[in-house]
């Protein structure tokens, strides 16, 4: 099955200019790969709580819990291909507790480890993969027995909560003649909470649907990072300033930044994204109930009440 009709098309000129002919004739940025900041120890009270949180695990892995029960997001504890890591992930693998679904949104390399998901696949009990249409191969080869393939507005459930695949502007690729033969998007979980995960997205109308389908969103973790240049990587990511946007057409309660200072995927200084987004929401007033979190790797948010409170820090 090849999605490219739903791709946003960028044309291999584009990519050979940023990729070959601006590296050659030093017009690309290199950028300064300074890594996010890292918790010394990872607030095992707090996600081994039966309460449910966020944590923070670096790049675009966040462990999600709620209803009894953890979720995994594109788990990746080790390189992006060939892009090392600037910082270790914020907990220990082994150190995970019981998952009930690991979820990948794409099959791009920094989103989608097969080193990472035969580790999971390795876990007792083993836990329910979740993956666009075609994903699911990866995770089958992994190991994973129970895996569930969705189109966009599909949805699966599994201890209480439900699983939506939503739309995204993006594409995928694994190798050199794959291009988009696999899909792509974020996921909505709803249980006790609702939290919006985009795995990669650009900024486009369509995220203003998720809330019209869906309902009001407790949490949206937005990708921040990787845009670099504007006039290529507008069409696959979201900037800081477009991320806010993005939030504000979610109408969620919390903004929560991740995709940034894991690894050097673009051009820009890894520590610029956060800057940014926090000059973003200073310019701007703000509901108390409406609240941004730029979590250190390894952080953890419980979620209490009708929306996040305890921001660490606050």
């Amino acid at each position: 099955m090849n999605f490219s009709d739903r791709a946003v098309p960028i044309p291999f000129s584009r990519v050979f200019r940023w990729g070959v002919l601006d590296r050659l004739t030093g017009r690309r940025k290199r950028p300064k790969g300074e890594p996010a900041r890292r918790v010394h120890h990872a607030d095992k009270l707090l996600w081994e709580s039966p309460r449910p949180s966020m944590t923070w695990i670096g790049h675009a892995s966040v462990l999600i819990q709620m209803n009894g029960t953890s979720i995994l997001t594109d788990p990746n504890w080790h390189r992006a291909a060939t892009i090392p890591r600037l910082v270790r992930a914020g907990i220990h693998f082994q150190d995970l507790p019981p998952l009930g679904a690991v979820v990948v949104s794409h099959n791009h390399y920094d989103h989608l480890s097969m080193k990472t998901l035969r580790r999971a696949a390795a876990m007792r009990p083993q836990p329910l993969g979740i993956a666009p249409h075609g994903v699911g191969a990866y995770l089958v080869r992994a190991g994973f027995r129970d895996v569930v393939e969705l189109d966009w507005w599909d949805h699966t459930s599994f201890s209480g909560i439900d699983v939506t695949l939503v739309p995204a502007r993006h594409w995928s690729r694994r190798g050199l003649f794959d291009k988009n033969r696999t899909l792509w998007g974020g996921f909505v979980f709803s249980g006790e909470r609702k939290i919006y995960f985009a795995g990669d997205t650009a900024l486009w109308d369509g995220i203003s649907e998720i809330p019209a389908r869906l309902g009001p969103l407790d949490a949206a973790l937005l990708p921040i990072g990787a845009y670099e240049p504007e006039w290529f990587m507008c069409h696959q990511h979201l900037n800081p300033e477009q991320a806010g946007e993005a939030f504000l057409r979610t109408q969620a309660k919390l903004l929560m930044a991740i995709h940034w200072g894991t690894f050097v995927l673009a051009d820009e200084p890894t520590l610029e994204p956060p800057e940014r987004l926090e000059r973003w929401w200073r310019a701007r007033e703000w509901p108390e109930d409406r609240k941004l979190w730029i979590p250190r790797i390894g952080e953890t948010l419980a979620l209490q009440g009708p929306g996040p409170t305890g921001l660490p820090g606050e």
